[in-house]
C-alpha cells in the first residue's frame, strides 16, 4: 500500500470537544470497516482549523471513497514517497 497525507479543512476543529472527535472517528472507523482493507487510518494531527492524517491505502481513489462515506471532507492529498527521521543520518 501507499502511504498518504491527507489534510482536511475543517473549520474550529482545533476546538472540538473529545465527544466530537470520538463521533469523526466513529464516521472514520465506519466507513474503514465497509471499504474493506484496502485503507487503514493510521493516524490524524488536529490543529486549529485542520487536520492531517496519515493513511496507507492502494489509490487516492480509496481515500476519495473513504471522504465521501464517512462525510469527513478532503482538501488535498499528498501520495507519500519517502519516510526519512533522525535515524536516516545514519545510513
Amino acid at each position: 500500500m501507499k502511504r498518504f497525507v491527507i489534510e482536511r479543512d475543517i473549520p474550529g476543529i482545533g476546538e472540538f470537544s473529545v465527544t466530537e472527535l470520538c463521533g469523526a472517528a466513529r464516521a472514520s472507523n465506519q466507513a474503514l470497516a465497509n471499504i474493506g482493507p484496502s485503507i487503514q487510518w493510521v493516524h490524524s494531527y488536529v490543529a486549529a482549523g485542520k487536520t492531517f492524517c496519515i493513511y496507507l491505502a492502494e489509490s487516492e481513489e480509496e481515500i476519495r471513497r473513504h471522504s465521501e462515506e464517512s462525510g469527513i471532507p478532503v482538501s488535498n492529498i499528498t501520495e507519500v514517497s519517502q519516510v526519512i527521521d533522525p535515524l536516516t543520518a545514519n545510513n
